[in-house]
């Protein structure tokens, strides 16, 4: 599924209009939210609000749902990942274990157990 670019620039980039301009060029501040998708409104030089166009309104809405959706894949995901987690949890706990190098080596020296005939061979 493809989303819309959503385009996050700092606010101290974003184009800036006066409450006071809004008030009185309204038309001339919505070209301003059409060319550039956001606008800054500041009141005594403070950012005091965001307006967005509605098209970059929708791209957020969009992506919204779709991070949603996929946190939820997340979620559902969970049990097999803790169960995963668990299984590795008791491997490496018994490697931790005191006597785990002694058992290693003691494996290591034995014979190999080959249960049936030698295969050789690039294929091996």
């Amino acid at each position: 599924m493809l989303h819309a670019p959503v385009r996050f620039d700092p606010i101290n980039e974003l184009t800036r209009t006066t409450a006071s301009s809004v008030k009185e060029h309204w038309r001339k501040v919505m070209q301003e939210v059409r060319e550039q998708r956001m606008v800054v409104v500041t009141n005594h030089n403070e950012p005091q609000a965001v307006i967005v166009s509605a098209e970059q309104y929708r791209a957020l809405q969009s992506r919204v749902e779709a991070l949603e959706q996929s946190l939820d894949a997340l979620r559902a995901q969970a049990p097999q990942l803790a169960e995963l987690r668990d299984s590795f949890d008791q491997r490496l706990a018994v490697l931790q274990q005191a006597d785990a190098g002694l058992r290693a080596r003691d494996l290591l020296r034995q014979p190999a157990r080959l249960h049936g005939a030698v295969k050789a061979g690039s294929g091996y």
